[in-house]
């Protein structure tokens, strides 16, 4: 795909388009995918076993799910593209804490890391409801996973394979430069903030308000239950996926290997998005939560007896996976009223940090009595519900 710099930057008059998204969350992508594979090996190797790592993701979670709910009431006098320029500088923070192989440093650079990555989220989403039209979403947020593709298949492996040859340091570096390449695009790129919300700023607002009016909403409700079951998978996936791996016998590097594979099915996103055509975003989305669930359960109970057949099964979940991840924010994109996508976009990016709280606690308790292969015999069982309220509630329209 060639990209003319006039399709990427928006003119006066002229909104900015998929490929300009595309491309941003390609390059934030890659910062966050360099230690993605990283967070839970580390974290593993600082601590010495599973139930500890899921107590601390569930400790880390809590403190940055509370960051994210008051995110627009601490920026409300700065405009988008600072707000988008401070989640950056976060996530090099975090790199620069995390390089220091710490416990301390692991704290404050996962809280860093995923408390930036969340400022960038809500940024990016609110850039996109301003310039690209609902009727558009199906073409251009399969356009935006695809292009991640990239992202997501070189940057676990590398990450992985730089830590165990050149130590912690290593993976945070290239993590680092990736931040500073993706900010230097957005300012280069020049998104301004004037469409639809003139003055440009994140709102102020009272977080359990507006937490009160999102629940309020039964659509906005399922659009957040749809985006929790997906990112309770790849929660599950990134930080026990490589663990399995290890006390499986396989080693590191297959945690990194297995992460790498399955972000390969992100190029199936315009499989879906035509499919979604088709058949609907419903039909979609229900059929992807009904594999997902019997490929976590399938990795359960090979489980670290069988890492090779876990490993399969765990691929085999990233593929529908990938599915959701094509057209499951559609139902919140649609759903969302435009004079409250500032203040509802901050509470729908929770399910980011609640996917990683919620399910931590529960592990953390299953894990004390059995090995990590537990976790996916839960997230299965769980991911099973997911398939039928999907079915059962999200128009046929949508």
């Amino acid at each position: 795909m060639s990209m003319n710099p006039s399709d990427l930057i928006p003119t006066q008059g002229r909104k900015a388009g998929a490929l300009t998204f595309g491309l941003l969350f390609l390059l934030e992508s890659l910062v966050r995918s360099f230690n993605s594979g990283v967070l839970s090996i580390q974290a593993y190797d600082l601590l010495g076993s599973s139930q500890k790592v899921s107590v601390l993701t569930t400790c880390i979670s809590l403190a940055v799910l509370v960051t994210t709910l008051l995110m627009p009431l601490l920026f409300a006098h700065m405009r988008r593209r600072w707000v988008y320029t401070i989640g950056g500088v976060a996530m090099i923070a975090g790199s620069m804490a995390l390089a220091s192989y710490t416990l301390p440093g692991q704290v404050a650079g996962v809280l860093l890391r995923n408390s930036g990555a969340s400022i960038m989220n809500v940024a990016l989403q609110l850039y996109i409801l301003d310039h690209i039209r609902k009727v558009d979403l199906t073409s251009s947020e399969p356009m935006r996973l695809a292009l991640s593709t990239i992202a997501w298949v070189v940057g676990p492996f590398s990450g992985v394979w730089l830590y165990e040859h050149y130590g912690p340091i290593a993976p945070q570096l290239a993590a680092m430069a990736a931040a500073t390449l993706v900010l230097s695009v957005f300012w280069y790129l020049r998104l301004h903030d004037k469409i639809n919300l003139p003055s440009g700023t994140v709102q102020p607002f009272n977080p359990i308000a507006n937490a009160a009016r999102f629940i309020s909403q039964p659509r906005l409700r399922l659009a957040w239950a749809i985006a929790f079951g997906r990112s309770c998978f790849w929660a599950t996936f990134f930080t026990y996926g490589p663990i399995l791996m290890i006390e499986g016998g396989l080693g590191k590097q297959a945690g990194g290997y297995i992460i790498s594979g399955s972000q390969l099915f992100l190029l199936t996103a315009f499989f879906f998005g035509g499919l979604a055509k088709r058949i609907g975003v419903r039909g979609v989305i229900a059929l992807c939560f009904s594999m997902i669930s019997i490929a976590a359960l399938s990795a359960g109970l090979f489980g670290i007896h069988s890492p090779n057949a876990a490993a399969g099964s765990l691929l085999l979940g990233a593929f529908f996976a990938s599915g959701i991840d094509s057209v499951g924010g559609i139902p919140y994109l649609r759903s969302v009223k435009p004079n409250e996508r500032q203040r509802m976009t901050a509470v729908y990016r929770t399910f980011i940090e609640c996917s990683e709280l919620i399910p931590g606690m529960i592990f953390a308790v299953a894990l004390s009595f059995f090995n990590v292969s537990v976790v996916f015999v839960i997230l299965g069982i769980c991911l099973s519900s997911l398939a039928f309220l999907s079915w059962r509630y999200l128009p046929k329209s949508m």
